[in-house]
């Protein structure tokens, strides 16, 4: 918000430089985000000339010969200039030979197309006057030639443009700028006069035969003033000046005043040219589906149903809260006008104003939340002014429907409680004090033990417990004044952590410790998404109001957003990548929505140390080995007996992927990603990936065995070969697990150290249906060499067990 120095005086005394009143807003909470001079600044040898002539330039034809008289005692300047808007006679700005404008622009004497000049006559913008610079400005009182241009100009005005937090509606004006000052400079603080009476008439001298509110929930109390005979010109010159210096733009005295009103108090007002309200009538009402409205921007809106309005006898007039439309502006034929001054719900206001697109100054206060005791100040005040500056005269007193809402906060608070929140001791006067300088209504107990009421005052909303309270006295203590202290820090729980948090500490650990980089995205992605990751499924949990197309519906996987982040990084012109993301995933519809635990790892390219050692590529072995590490690490298990390929899936690669099924609370897979997922995302090259979903009441790391270091046996291991024949279909992960139990069972006191499968053969020699699974056994101890026997015996106990299997037999 802007606010112009000049404009706040009015309101607060103010004997502090820019700089020290910079430094209190924001001490007191307010950034200052810039500060800017505007006006005529102090400006020599720029006065006031008198055009005595105009020739037509003879080596061009846009451009003139003036003679000027800039004094009575000298002779008269040649000046070239190109505006085409002034005559002889006309009485303008000249800045002579030496002047310096605004912008550091130096006049000096010089030829334009040959023609000798001596000085510039000059535009408003270019004495920093306003935004004309289409032709020079013009004096129409004609003040006397050679008077300094600083003597028909106030002072330059200092603007500073301060960040006002979303909790501080109440300083979305002046006053409330104003009263915050006064009560950090501990000075008094002025409201606004109502020099003009704003009493008078009967209510036969009311513009409207009728004024109601059909949604009371959305619009507690609205007002309307009638103020006939009005002549609309344009506004004084120093209320022009006054909003131009903070962006307005003036268009008549009426609109200009309400304006004027609205940064003055914070309340917004509408005035409506009473000839374009049909049948006299003015309704607060919710929307039809399919009305429209043509706003004062000149855009058509379709408006939807519970969209509130006021309407006339016929169609809305006005987007209530936010904007009118060109139906019932005021323009130069209105002669009487109604004046609206009301309350609105915030919520709707923002609702509406965000699906249309439309913000206005009037929508950014009661989006925030505007103070209703107001209304009736706020009205008045406009009507003066109105009155002062348009020659109306009052139409009665104003036409009110509603009730006001109770917005008067108490709070019970001893002064201790506020000690132990701000950390140092004070005095209870001091406190006192503070609240008091900011209009809160302090009345102290009657025993010191008793907690005092503080009467937190409408326009202070955000007031409401003890904790805002202190912050309100250490605002006007003052921050800086805040004496060192060691900082305590304790503990927000004594509980142990989580299973989730235990679980994806560790996954994250190894993770990195095998290269991959963690990656953080939004829990929220499109409709498109969620449903190209959970095929089938049109019932996603959606938001009713995303702030974003693409952040509408909860994420069903984390490989979406994983691939994004590849995308991203290869198109910078990196290779390979390995990330990997830990977090929420959600299922289900929105009858019934399941969220799960889980973490996702991409990898694209090949695996490279340094520039000369190349590592072979990660695939889908290195794949479904990290995802056991991370059952393993998660506590839920590998169940190698229940993998299975993965089958009509738009995500994963026919034949190059897996997947864990028929657990409860658990999904696993992994194995290459298909072509028509990563041509979506853009990428070119293969990505290997894999995905753990789990229950995150099956989380418990106490089910993780731990596994020390283990320094390699100094003594040789005992191999042996075996093949065995299952049936086709029979996953060879199963049959090794089932021959590791076997081979276990019978050995003494050494170990089976693994069980691998090196060979797989179907074809000639084997039964129909039947395949051969060939594998290597090890044998050894870390204390010893085995002898041959023993082995041997370890071997011949292992082919019993397999001739007594019903669904394995030797080869």
């Amino acid at each position: 918000m802007k606010i112009s120095y000049e404009w706040l005086s009015d309101y607060v005394r103010l004997d502090q430089s820019i700089e020290e009143i910079e430094e209190a807003l924001t001490l007191i909470g307010f950034e200052v985000e810039g500060i800017e001079t505007v006006g005529v600044p102090a400006l020599s040898k720029v006065v006031v000339g008198e055009v005595l002539k105009k020739d037509q330039h003879p080596n061009a034809d846009r451009l003139s010969v003036c003679s000027v008289k800039v004094d009575d005692e000298s002779e008269p300047l040649g000046i070239v200039c190109g505006a085409t808007n002034f005559k002889v006679g006309d009485r303008v700005p000249v800045a002579m030979v030496g002047a310096v404008l605004p912008g550091n622009f130096k006049i000096k004497k010089s030829k334009l197309r040959g023609v000798s000049s001596e000085g510039m006559m000059c535009s408003a913008k270019e004495l920093n006057l306003g935004d004309d610079h289409a032709g020079l400005h013009i004096f129409d009182d004609r003040p006397q030639i050679g008077t300094p241009i600083n003597d028909l100009f106030p002072q330059p005005d200092t603007v500073f443009d301060i960040e006002v937090t979303p909790n501080r509606p109440d300083c979305l004006s002046y006053t409330g700028i104003a009263r915050e000052l006064a009560a950090w400079f501990r000075t008094e603080m002025k409201f606004p006069e109502i020099e003009t009476s704003v009493s008078g008439g009967t209510d036969e001298d009311h513009l409207l035969e009728s004024l109601e509110i059909r949604d009371s929930l959305a619009c507690p109390r609205y007002t309307a003033w009638s103020v006939r005979s009005v002549t609309i010109k344009e506004s004084p010159e120093w209320m022009q000046r006054r909003l131009r210096a903070v962006g307005l733009r003036p268009i008549n005295n009426v609109v200009d005043c309400t304006n004027y009103v609205l940064l003055e108090t914070g309340q917004p007002l509408h005035a409506f040219d009473h000839s374009k309200i049909k049948e006299e009538q003015l309704a607060v009402r919710r929307a039809l589906a399919g009305e429209g409205i043509t706003t004062l921007d000149g855009k058509e809106r379709v408006l939807e149903e519970g969209d509130l309005v006021i309407a006339d006898g016929e169609r809305p007039l006005v987007i209530a809260g936010i904007m009118g439309s060109l139906d019932a502006e005021v323009d130069d034929q209105t002669r009487d006008i109604v004046l609206e001054v009301a309350a609105f719900e915030p919520t709707g206001i923002r609702a509406t104003s965000r699906r249309l697109g439309l913000s206005s100054d009037s929508s950014h206060r009661f989006e925030r939340g505007v103070d209703p005791a107001g209304i009736e100040f706020a009205a008045s005040r406009c009507i003066a002014l109105i009155l002062e500056t348009s020659g109306g005269t009052l139409g009665g007193p104003p036409q009110i429907v509603g009730h006001l809402p109770e917005t008067i906060t108490e709070i019970q608070v001893t002064p201790q409680q506020i000690v132990d929140r701000i950390g140092f001791s004070v005095q209870e006067d001091e406190i006192e004090a503070a609240w008091e300088r900011l209009d809160f209504e302090v009345t102290r107990a009657s025993e010191p033990s008793d907690p005092w009421t503080v009467r937190i005052p409408s326009f202070r909303l955000d007031v409401f417990r003890i904790a805002d309270l202190a912050e309100e006295f250490l605002r006007m203590y003052g921050t800086d004044r805040i004496p060192e202290a060691s900082v305590g820090c304790p503990a927000v729980s004594a509980l142990p952590e989580s299973g989730v948090d235990q679980s994806a500490s560790r996954i994250r650990e190894h993770l990195v410790a095998n290269g991959f980089n963690e990656a953080f995205n939004y829990t929220l992605v499109s409709g498109e998404e969620a449903e190209f990751w959970q095929p089938g499924n049109t019932d996603f949990l959606e938001l009713e109001n995303p702030l974003a197309k693409d952040q509408s519906h909860l994420r069903p996987s984390l490989l979406s957003g994983l691939l994004n982040v590849l995308r991203f990084n290869r198109g910078r012109s990196r290779k390979d990548f390995r990330f990997f993301e830990c977090g929420r995933v959600f299922g289900g519809n929105s009858e019934l929505m399941t969220e799960s635990f889980s973490v996702a790892f991409v990898s694209c390219g090949p695996l490279r140390k340094s520039t000369w050692l190349e590592r072979e590529s990660f695939d889908f072995y290195h794949a479904s080995r990290l995802l056991q590490d991370l059952c393993e690490l998660a506590g839920v298990g590998w169940a190698a007996d229940k993998v299975g390929t993965v089958v009509d899936s738009r995500v994963w690669s026919t034949n190059r992927a897996a997947e864990i099924g028929e657990r409860s609370g658990v999904r696993l897979s992994w194995g290459a990603l298909s072509r028509e997922v990563l041509e979506k995302h853009e990428i070119e090259d293969p990505v290997f990936a894999g995905e753990l979903i789990v229950d995150p009441t099956l989380l418990d790391v106490s089910n993780s065995s731990s596994k020390p270091f283990v320094p390699p046996s100094s003594f040789p291991r005992s191999v042996k070969d075996i093949a065995v024949v299952v049936d086709r279909g029979e996953l060879a992960e199963k049959v090794r697990s089932e021959l590791e139990k076997m081979a276990t069972a019978g050995v003494g006191d050494f170990a089976v150290e693994k069980i691998q499968i090196f060979d797989v053969f179907e074809g000639a020699g084997l039964p129909e249906g039947k395949k051969s699974i060939a594998f290597t056994i090890e044998y050894g101890s870390p204390s010893r060499t085995l002898t041959d026997k023993e082995v041997g015996l370890a071997f011949e106990d292992l082919q019993k067990r397999i001739g007594s299997a019903s669904e394995i037999e030797m080869r």
